[in-house]
C-alpha cells in the first residue's frame, strides 16, 4: 500500500464517497506514519486502512461493513489480518482491478468528477478469501497484483466490535508477539484457592528485542481466542452502554446513562407529550464480573490466588507488544480447583449434652436427625469463654445465623424427617469451649436447666449495708434449685478481667466451700411474679465481692447467671 496520486487516488475517494480530492491515504513514507499513526482522528471511523497499523471497529447486526485500500505496484505482499471481538463474524477480501491510467494524471491537474464517473466501472471484483467464525483469522500472500482491495464485514449475531490489520511489508513488520514451538499453558500446581500456570516464552522479547509482557485472563465461562473478546466481555460485565442503532432518538434515560440530568419538561414539550410523567425504564443492576485480567510483566510464571474451592475456571495468557499494544493469544487450559477439606461431622443425640472444642478461628459441624416426627427443636449452645457464631440449616435450608455468649436458647420450627446441620465458629482471640444440646422433648425433660430471657442478677443500692447486700434474680415455671456463690476481688477488678479467669460452663462443683452462700427451690407458674431475692449477709465493709447464680438441672447440668459485682458500704 502506497501513497496513491491521480486516477487512484481519486478511485478510492470517489468510491468511498469522500467529498475532497486532496485528502491523501496512509502511506508508508515512515516519517508521514509515524505522524499519521498518533494521530488517532485520522483513522477514527474511516473506511481507509492504514499501511501497517491496528486499527479498532465498531459493526452493527446485519449491516455490512467495508474498508478499501489501493496496492499500486504488482507482486506486493499483502496480509490483512481480523481479530473478532463480541461475535463471530463472516468477512471477504476482493480485489478490483484499476482503470488504465488517462490524460489528466500527465498534465498534473485532476479530471473533473464527472469524468472520473464514466471511466470507473465497479463490478463485484475477484474473490481472494473469506472466513466465518470468531477465531483471529489472516490473509496471506508473497504476491498480489496491483489494485483496489476491498475487505466487507458482517456480523449476524449482534452488534460486534473488532480489530484490523493490514500490511505490504509483513516480513519486517511482525506487530503481533509470535509463539513458542509449544503455545499451550499449562497448570503445575492446584490447590482449593489457588491455580499455578506456565508457560513458555515468547521469541518475540528475546530474539527480536522488542518490549513484550504478559497478561493473564480468569473466568468461569470459557476460553479466550483473543485479548480483544476477553476486554469486550470485560465492558460488558460492566455494563457498558453499546452504541445506539442508526436513526435511533436517545431518551431522557439514555442521557442518564451517560451522567446527565435531563430536563423533563422540555423532553416532553419537544415531543408533544400530554402527560407529565414520563416512564423510565431502569436496567437491572449489573453483577460483579467474574472475569479478571492481570498483566505480570515478562514472567512466564503466575499464580492466581482467592479463588473458591471446587470450582471450574478458564485461564488464558497473551503475549502483549508493550510498543504496539498488539496481542497473541496463548492456547488457553482450564482446571477446577481442589475441594474444601471434609469437616467430620458430629452427630447430637436428642436431649444429651455434647461437649465441644473449637480452635481458634476453626468450626465444628453437628448434625441432629431426630427420629421421630417433631413441631419444635430447641437448641441450647452454651459458650464457656467468647462469642462463637452459630448457623442451623435445616434439610440444607439457612433457618439461623446468630452469635451466642453466655447460654443461649433457640428455638427452631420442626419439619417431618428433617435433618439439622449445627456450624459452629470459633473466635479469633482463642479457643473455645461449649455444651451443646438439642431436643425435641418438652422442657421438663430438658436436661439443662429452663432459663429466663433475662439471666442478670440485680443489685438493690438502697438495701447495700456495711455487712450485707441484697440481690434478685428471676426464675420460671420449672422447679430448679438455685446456688449463689460469693467471692471477694480486688477494687479494681473489672468484666475483661472477669472473663479472662472464668470459663462459663464450670459448675458450683468447681468452688470452694467457703465461697457458698445457699442453695434453694424457686418457681412460678405466673412468670410476672417468677423473682426471687436474697440477702447476702456476713460481708465486710468496704468490700468488693463477685457474686454468682448457679441454676441446676434434673440432671445435674448447671448454668451460671450473669456475675454480678457489689461492694459493701464503708461507713454505716
Amino acid at each position: 500500500m502506497r501513497q496513491g496520486r491521480g486516477w487512484s487516488s481519486a478511485l478510492l475517494l470517489l468510491l468511498l464517497g469522500l467529498g475532497c480530492l486532496a485528502q491523501k491515504l496512509p502511506t508508508r513514507d515512515e516519517g508521514l506514519f509515524q505522524m499519521q499513526i498518533r494521530d488517532k482522528s485520522l483513522f477514527h471511523d474511516s473506511s481507509v486502512v492504514p499501511d501497517g497499523a491496528e486499527i479498532s471497529g465498531y459493526i452493527f447486526r446485519d449491516t455490512p461493513k467495508r474498508y478499501y485500500f489501493v496496492v499500486e505496484e504488482d507482486n506486493t505482499p499483502l496480509s490483512v489480518t481480523v481479530t473478532p471481538c463480541d461475535a463471530p463474524l463472516e468477512w471477504k477480501l476482493t480485489l478490483q482491478e484499476l482503470p488504465e491510467e488517462s490524460s489528466g494524471e500527465a498534465s498534473g491537474e485532476p479530471e473533473p468528477l464527472d469524468q472520473q464517473k464514466q471511466q470507473v466501472t465497479v463490478d463485484e471484483g475477484t474473490d481472494l478469501f473469506s472466513y466465518k467464525g470468531n477465531d483471529v483469522e489472516s490473509y496471506v500472500s508473497t504476491s498480489t497484483p496491483s489494485g483496489l482491495y476491498q475487505l466487507e464485514l458482517l456480523s449476524t449475531e449482534k452488534d460486534s466490535n473488532f480489530k484490523l490489520y493490514a500490511t505490504t511489508t509483513p516480513e519486517s513488520d511482525q506487530p503481533y508477539p509470535q509463539l513458542p514451538y509449544d503455545p499451550r499453558v499449562d497448570v503445575t500446581a492446584l490447590g482449593r484457592t489457588t491455580v499455578t500456570l506456565a508457560w513458555k516464552p515468547t521469541p518475540t522479547g528475546s530474539l527480536m528485542g522488542q518490549p513484550v509482557q504478559y497478561c493473564v485472563v480468569i473466568n468461569k465461562e470459557h476460553n479466550f481466542k483473543s485479548m480483544c473478546a476477553a476486554e469486550a466481555k470485560m465492558s460488558s460485565d460492566d455494563a457498558f452502554m453499546l452504541a445506539p442503532k442508526p436513526g435511533r432518538d436517545f431518551s431522557p434515560f439514555d442521557f442518564e446513562r451517560f451522567g446527565f440530568v435531563p430536563s423533563y419538561n422540555g423532553f416532553g414539550k419537544d415531543r408533544g407529550l400530554t402527560s407529565n410523567k414520563i416512564s423510565r425504564v431502569y436496567p437491572p443492576k449489573p453483577k460483579l464480573s467474574d472475569i479478571q485480567k492481570v498483566c505480570i510483566g515478562n514472567k512466564n510464571i503466575f499464580t492466581v490466588s482467592n479463588l473458591k474451592p471446587d470450582t471450574q475456571y478458564y485461564f488464558d495468557v497473551f503475549a502483549v507488544n508493550s510498543a504496539t499494544n498488539t496481542s497473541t493469544a496463548y492456547v488457553g487450559t482450564f482446571a477446577r480447583t481442589k475441594e474444601e477439606a471434609r469437616q467430620k461431622t458430629f452427630e447430637l443425640k436428642d436431649g444429651k449434652v455434647s461437649n465441644v472444642f473449637i480452635k481458634r478461628k476453626g468450626s465444628k459441624f453437628l448434625r441432629f436427625a431426630p427420629v421421630s416426627s417433631h413441631q419444635r427443636v430447641t437448641l441450647f449452645v452454651h459458650s464457656c469463654l467468647d462469642t462463637v457464631q452459630v448457623q442451623v440449616r435445616r434439610d440444607g435450608k439457612l433457618v439461623l445465623s446468630q452469635n451466642a455468649e453466655g447460654v443461649r436458647q433457640f428455638q427452631l420450627r420442626g419439619k417431618p424427617k428433617a435433618k439439622y446441620l449445627i456450624r459452629l465458629r470459633g473466635s479469633r482471640k482463642g479457643a473455645s469451649t461449649l455444651k451443646v444440646l438439642a431436643t425435641t422433648r418438652p422442657s421438663s425433660k430438658h436436661p439443662f436447666p429452663s432459663l429466663p430471657d433475662d439471666t442478670r442478677i440485680k443489685a438493690f443500692d438502697k438495701l447495700r449495708t456495711c455487712t450485707s447486700v441484697t440481690v434478685a434474680w428471676l426464675g420460671t415455671q420449672d422447679r430448679n434449685k438455685y446456688c449463689i456463690y460469693r467471692k471477694e476481688v480486688a477494687d479494681n477488678y473489672g468484666e475483661e478481667q472477669r472473663r479472662r479467669e472464668q470459663n462459663q460452663c464450670a459448675g458450683p462443683e468447681s468452688r470452694r466451700k467457703s465461697e457458698k452462700v445457699l442453695c434453694k427451690y424457686f418457681h412460678s407458674l405466673n412468670l410476672q411474679k417468677a423473682v426471687t431475692t436474697e440477702t447476702i449477709k456476713g460481708l465486710e465493709p468496704g468490700k468488693t465481692y463477685l457474686l454468682d447464680v448457679y441454676v441446676v438441672g434434673h440432671s445435674g447440668h448447671s448454668v451460671k447467671y450473669q456475675s454480678k459485682l457489689v461492694k459493701t458500704r464503708k461507713y454505716c
